[in-house]
């Protein structure tokens, strides 16, 4: 993971000098920006592989730059905030964020964090190539360039944040097979989620919407989620 561009979005100088020096001396490439216009100026130019991301910002909230730095790039986001209610949680993770920290932290727990978000879209990465249907996948009128991670309905592209598409091809990659939320949670989202699971329905019916698969991923009233395993 040495040389991995990291993007932190920090207002405070103090703590973003802090994850720039802890995360530089980890072998982590860093650019700092304090502002959500600034970090999305520096998101073209620096092109980071992970956005450190704070939650409050003083020209716009952390959670519509993740909407948005989500709905336009394949990246993954830790957000950073000094708010700790398990609302404010699923609100992040539903805006697209792929974990949350509060402050204060532990540098040496950011960095494992890190570690292991890369780690996991590591794998995921090698999981699809391995799977056989790296060429495409077809249902539905949509198609899924699995490689590319791009997705097309009517040969018009569909934007799906890293956690929606993620969603989408466990769920296309056991066909048949019934998931629970909390096993969702942690295939897509790699940990244990302690509370409320309305992060997983958040997704299916964002996928369901923008894919129109409403026939194709269903619901299981009272265990969770399949895609259905039949001819397109």
């Amino acid at each position: 993971m040495n040389g991995t561009k990291i993007l932190i979005v920090e207002d405070e100088a103090a703590i973003a000098d802090l994850l720039a020096y802890g995360l530089g001396r980890e072998g982590f490439r860093t650019q700092t920006a304090s502002t959500g216009a600034e970090a999305l100026r520096e998101a073209e130019r620096f092109e980071p592989d992970l956005l450190l991301l704070d939650w409050m910002l003083p020209d716009m909230s952390g959670l519509d730059l993740c909407r948005r730095m989500t709905a336009e790039r394949n990246i993954p986001i830790l957000m950073l905030t000094a708010r700790s209610d398990i609302t404010d949680k699923v609100l992040g993770l539903e805006f697209g964020a792929d974990d949350y920290m509060t402050k204060p932290f532990d540098m040496r727990e950011v960095v494992a964090r890190i570690r292991t978000i890369l780690r996991r879209m590591a794998q995921s990465s090698r999981a699809t190539e391995e799977s056989g249907e790296a060429a495409a996948v077809r249902f539905g009128g949509v198609e899924i360039a699995v490689g590319e991670r791009l997705v097309r309905k009517g040969g018009e592209t569909v934007e799906l944040t890293p956690k929606e598409f993620d969603l989408l091809m466990t769920l296309h990659g056991r066909r048949g097979k019934i998931f629970t939320r909390a096993e969702l949670l942690d295939l897509v989202w790699g940990y244990d989620f302690a509370g409320d699971t309305r992060t997983v329905d958040t997704h299916v019916l964002r996928l369901r919407k923008k894919l129109d698969a409403g026939d194709w991923i269903t619901t299981v009233f009272g265990i969770g989620y399949k895609f259905e395993k039949r001819e397109d």
